[in-house]
């Protein structure tokens, strides 16, 4: 996951289904909300992004076992609001720093994972 977009698999022996969620927050959206000043842009920011973490939560509350991954500090913001909200004391959160993946290594990093667990 990165701040723009995040791939959920879930683990199980047959192919791995895989839910893409996107943030609103576009690079267009961005440039017009800079032209209307740099506290707008920010706070748009703030605000898409706190949607985009919304939809991953929704997602993530279903399962007792997640692990976070990925190139940018995303997973930690979103590991961050995830523990602080006491929905989530029961659910095993692991956050792990990986580079950029391709779609086989991100099915092979998730089922290691979970099958080494």
């Amino acid at each position: 996951m990165d701040h723009s977009i995040a791939h959920l698999m879930e683990y199980s022996s047959n192919p791995f289904e895989i839910k893409t969620i996107e943030s609103n927050f576009t690079h267009l959206e961005k440039v017009n909300s800079f032209l209307k000043g740099e506290i707008h842009m920010h706070n748009k920011e703030q605000q898409e992004q706190a949607k985009y973490y919304k939809k991953l939560i929704d997602v993530i509350k279903k399962y007792k076992e997640v692990i976070l991954f990925g190139p940018t500090d995303a997973k930690e913001e979103l590991y961050n609001v995830l523990n602080a909200d006491n929905r989530f004391e029961d659910v095993h959160i692991e956050v792990k720093q990986t580079d950029k993946m391709t779609q086989k290594q991100q099915h092979a990093f998730v089922r290691d994972f979970f099958s080494n667990s």
